[in-house]
C-alpha cells in the first residue's frame, strides 16, 4: 500500500484484533469480546501502517474489540472514531458461544446450507442480507462525507465486513462467501471507480494466515 492519495475515494475496512475466543475458534456474534494483549498489540502494529494512508475519518462497531482496535489508529492520526452500533458482529443467537466442532456437530445441516450460500439464519440470528442492510448504509454515508480523495476507515468484523464488500461491490449475495475471511487486524481496500466500488486489496496487512474466528 502506498500513502498517495489519488484517484478517488477509497475505504478500508479492517477487522479487529485477536481475541480469546478467536484463538478457541469458538463463534462471537454480537457478543462482547475484548481483545488479548496479543490483539492489542495486532492493532498497534496495523494503526502504524493504516497511519500512512493518511485517513480523513474512523468509523468503528461499538463491541469493545472492534473500538478498542480503532482507538489505536486514533492514537497515532489525531482523529475521532465515530461509533456505530449498525457495525456489529452478525447476531447468531444460539450459534453464539458455541465453537466451530460443536456447530457443526449439532447444526451440520444449517451450517452447511449456509457454505452454500443458501439464506440462513444461523442460529435463529440475522441474514447476511439484513447485516448488509445495517452496515452498508452507514459505511456509505460516511464516505458520502469525504473529500474526493479521502479515506474511510471502518473498523469491525469478519462477517460484518465479508456482507459489507459484498453489498458495495453489488454482487449477488450468495456469491459473498467467495470473499475469504480476514485475519485479526487485516484489511481490505475498496476504491471507487466510474462504475461503482472496486476492490483494490484484499486481507493485507501481513503474510497469509489461517483465519480465525466467525468468518470459517
Amino acid at each position: 500500500m502506498t500513502s498517495a492519495k489519488s484517484g478517488g475515494r477509497r475505504i478500508v475496512l479492517w477487522r479487529h484484533g485477536q481475541t480469546a475466543w478467536n484463538l478457541e475458534r469458538r463463534f462471537q456474534g454480537s457478543t462482547d469480546i475484548e481483545l488479548t494483549g496479543t490483539g492489542v498489540a495486532q492493532a498497534r502494529r496495523a494503526a502504524r501502517l493504516l497511519a500512512g494512508l493518511r485517513p480523513d475519518a474512523i468509523i468503528a462497531s461499538d463491541l469493545q474489540r472492534a473500538a478498542a482496535t480503532a482507538a489505536e489508529l486514533a492514537a497515532v492520526t489525531g482523529l475521532r472514531v465515530s461509533h456505530h452500533s449498525e457495525l456489529r458482529e452478525t447476531y447468531a443467537g444460539v450459534w453464539q458461544g458455541l465453537t466451530h466442532e460443536e456447530i457443526i456437530a449439532r447444526y451440520g445441516e444449517e451450517y452447511a446450507a449456509w457454505k452454500r450460500g443458501e439464506p440462513v439464519r444461523r442460529g435463529g440470528g440475522e441474514l447476511e442480507t439484513e447485516v448488509a442492510d445495517r452496515a452498508a448504509p452507514v459505511v456509505l454515508e460516511q464516505a458520502g462525507k469525504l473529500p474526493e480523495d479521502g479515506t474511510l476507515v471502518v473498523v469491525s468484523h469478519g462477517g460484518t465486513i465479508r456482507t459489507t464488500i459484498g453489498r458495495l461491490l453489488q454482487l449477488e449475495s450468495r456469491s459473498w462467501e467467495a470473499l475469504g475471511g480476514l485475519t485479526n487486524c487485516c484489511w481490505s481496500v475498496l476504491g471507487e471507480g466510474a462504475r461503482g466500488w472496486r476492490l483494490l486489496e484484499h486481507n493485507a496487512g501481513t503474510l497469509p494466515e489461517p483465519v480465525l474466528g466467525d468468518d470459517d
